[in-house]
């Protein structure tokens, strides 16, 4: 009798000691997630504390802007003819350039109507208000309906007349894809594209994420530059 007590002495030992075990590991286990999760707290707040600062940051890295030389012409891309019209006529009016090239883009049904002056017409009329001579303003493509197509287009115009270098501004965020497409189109060619990295409307560069327009537009680029990356 005295060997079987001692037996279930030695099991409740053993049980007791299983489960004393079980609680160490369970309190390691809770420390090291407790830890984990102070640690993610910490940079969390700290990246709320800087944000302003790594969202400064990630534009900066994401912004692409060569330097501009003289070339044989500036180019007007579709859209934004509050901002790409304005500083092609300042790049012409100080000499830069000597010709400039408006995208023709598709028009709205609107147009077709009769109702509004088409997109392209708007830019030629800009850039006339703005001192750019009739003769200088030339058109390329057909009914283009977005970056890569005025690739294209302005790839058949540049095959035609030969030139060396031309300029196309467009707005911070849109840069880098702009660029990538108009060089992977042009490449293999001795055309040189300096893209001019300009401020957009409604929202500065440095305070982007203050805007609704500039979250918008910031994240719109990013998604737009991978599809066009994966598809072109």
């Amino acid at each position: 009798m005295g060997y079987i007590g001692d037996i279930e002495i030695s099991a409740t030992h053993s049980q007791v000691s299983a489960k004393t075990k079980r609680q160490g590991l369970l309190a390691t286990r809770l420390r090291r997630y407790f830890a984990i999760v102070l640690v993610l707290a910490t940079l969390c707040a700290g990246a709320w504390i800087e944000r302003e600062g790594l969202l400064r940051s990630a534009a900066k890295l994401w912004i692409v802007s060569d330097p501009i030389t003289p070339a044989d012409a500036v180019v007007v891309l579709g859209g934004q003819i509050y901002t790409r019209p304005l500083e092609a006529a300042h790049l012409y009016a100080n000499g830069l350039v000597k010709r400039v090239l408006l995208s023709e883009v598709e028009e709205g049904r609107s147009f077709g109507l009769g109702a509004v002056p088409g997109h392209t017409e708007l830019n030629r009329k800009i850039l006339v208000s703005l001192g750019v001579s009739e003769s200088a303003i030339e058109t390329f493509g057909n009914a283009n309906k977005n970056t890569w197509e005025e690739a294209v287009a302005l790839k058949d115009w540049a095959d035609r007349n030969g030139p060396s270098v031309l300029i196309i501004p467009t707005e911070a965020f849109s840069a880098r894809r702009v660029r990538w497409t108009f060089r992977h189109e042009f490449a293999g060619t001795p055309v040189r594209i300096e893209v001019l990295s300009i401020d957009p409307p409604g929202f500065t560069r440095a305070a982007w994420w203050k805007s609704e327009g500039g979250v918008i537009a910031f994240q719109n680029e990013v998604l737009k530059y991978i599809y066009y990356r994966l598809k072109y």
